[in-house]
């Protein structure tokens, strides 16, 4: 039987293309209307992802790329659920993270921000979700940083993520931010969402009953994917 296809996006829900206040938008925006293609069956099945691709500390970012000590910084614990727009549970699903250290510095050789490396911090790691969608990592709490964008933006400390689904057409590649923090609202990035419903999605709760005392604190990031619809049975219309 042929996979259900997914549900359309939601274009009120996402920042358009053209965003000039977020002026890189400007030069990656298209500049003729996108076309509107029907899923193909590459599309709506995998990838798949098995618990050999994942490594023993792949999501500890606090050890896994570590030498000498541990990295500088506040440690956390990032964890929440991947669920499609059912509210089902999305399993065995790869999640990927990659953010800047304690100082607001990424380990790339076109960061050039004068915060330091942290020769203890790599700033990216994977899992995969268990049976009901869960998640968790650990790693140290990302700093803000200036950005050029105009003469004085800067970006509020936020972790990358990426989650491929259980399959290509629901891949999201998202970012998460920290409850409190006074700069997500004064970031062009974040102000291109044009739904306030949507960025409040993107920040993620402080969560002291994950916390582990004396340890780190803990915030939790649900993460919601495109829901998949019915599968057609006998050409029985019900619940489609």
């Amino acid at each position: 039987m042929k996979p259900a296809e997914f549900y359309p996006r939601d274009r009120l829900w996402h920042p358009p293309a053209l965003t000039p206040d977020y002026k890189t938008s400007v030069a990656r925006s298209p500049r003729w209307a996108m076309l509107s293609l029907q899923g193909s069956l590459s599309e709506i099945t995998g990838p798949v992802f098995g618990h050999g691709d994942i490594g023993p500390l792949d999501n500890d970012l606090i050890r896994n790329f570590a030498t000498t000590g541990d990295p500088v910084g506040e440690r956390i614990i990032v964890h929440g659920r991947v669920l499609d727009e059912n509210g089902r549970p999305v399993p065995n699903t790869l999640v990927e993270i990659w953010q800047a250290n304690a100082g607001g510095r990424y380990r790339h050789k076109k960061d050039t921000y004068l915060a330091p490396i942290d020769p203890n911090f790599g700033g990216c790691g994977r899992t995969l979700t268990d049976e009901s969608g869960y998640y968790f990592f650990r790693t140290i709490k990302p700093g803000a940083y200036p950005w050029r964008n105009w003469v004085n933006n800067w970006r509020p400390a936020h972790i990358h993520v990426s989650v491929f689904g259980t399959a290509f057409s629901q891949r999201l590649i998202t970012q998460m931010y920290f409850e409190g923090d006074p700069l997500i609202h004064q970031c062009p990035i974040v102000n291109t969402i044009p739904d306030p419903r949507a960025i409040d999605q993107l920040i993620a709760p402080l969560d002291m009953n994950a916390a582990i005392p004396l340890d780190c604190l803990a915030y939790k990031f649900d993460i919601v994917l495109r829901g998949r619809r019915s599968t057609l049975f006998e050409n029985r219309l019900e619940g489609n």
